[in-house]
Order: C-alpha cells, then structure tokens, then sequence
C-alpha cells in the first residue's frame, strides 16, 4: 500500500501532492488495477492533513477515471494513467540509476545532478517539438 510523504515547502498544495503519488505509483507498478488506496482516515492519521484535502485528491484522481470510491468500502485503482507499459518504464528506470551512479561517481552533488536532468529535459522536449 502507498504511504504518502508531504513536503510543506514544495510550494505544490498537499491535495495535488497526493495526486501526484499517486499516479507515480501507478507508473512505476508500485500500485496496480484493483489495489485499494488507503483510507481517507488513514492518510488524515499519517500526514496531519483535513479530510477534505485528502477527498479532493481522491476526487480529482476519479474525474480522471484512474480510481473509483465504493460507498463503505473504499477507494480502488481502476486503470493506469495514459504512457508506456511498466516494463518500459522499469527498463528506463535502469538506465537512469546506472546515469546517476555515473554522476555521483564524477562527483557531482545533488544540485548538479538535478540542474543536468532538468536541463536534459528542456532539449529533450524543445528537440521533440521541432
């Protein structure tokens, strides 16, 4: 089951910090079609949240078709989000950490690596849109 990790500084509010791990997990197979998401109770329990913060994410990821809420039950993945098969994602995955050893490995520190990958991101997605 998910645990959700909240960072009060992110400057993203807390509902869509929730919709966010969600649908990562959901990428990563970490949740699969029919998991049952943790309770409203237990997410309000674990990370101080109001419920109502923790039903807005609930609902805005239903909207989005990837949940569905049974009434006394409880609230289940339906499918995952549109993208590559967890497979894919898996193997990309591996590249990536093989990358990141390789970064720390030169030396560089968090910052850097951080300022690689989202540079590597923009010339990736500029390269695609032209």
């Amino acid at each position: 089951m998910i645990e959700f990790r909240l960072n009060a500084r992110s400057g993203v509010p807390p509902y869509l910090q929730i919709v966010q791990q969600v649908k990562h997990a959901l990428r990563l197979g970490m949740l699969e079609t029919g998991d049952q998401l943790p309770t409203v109770k237990s997410v309000v329990g674990q990370v101080s949240l109001n419920a109502n913060t923790v039903l807005k994410a609930y609902r805005d990821l239903e909207r989005e078709g990837l949940v569905e809420s049974r009434q006394g039950i409880g609230t289940f993945v339906l499918r995952r989000p549109p993208g590559p098969s967890t497979e894919t994602q898996a193997a990309l995955r591996r590249g990536l950490d093989r990358w990141l050893q390789e970064a720390i490995a030169a030396g560089l520190d968090v910052e850097s690596i951080e300022a690689l990958f989202r540079g590597g991101i923009y010339s990736a997605l500029s390269q695609g849109a032209a």
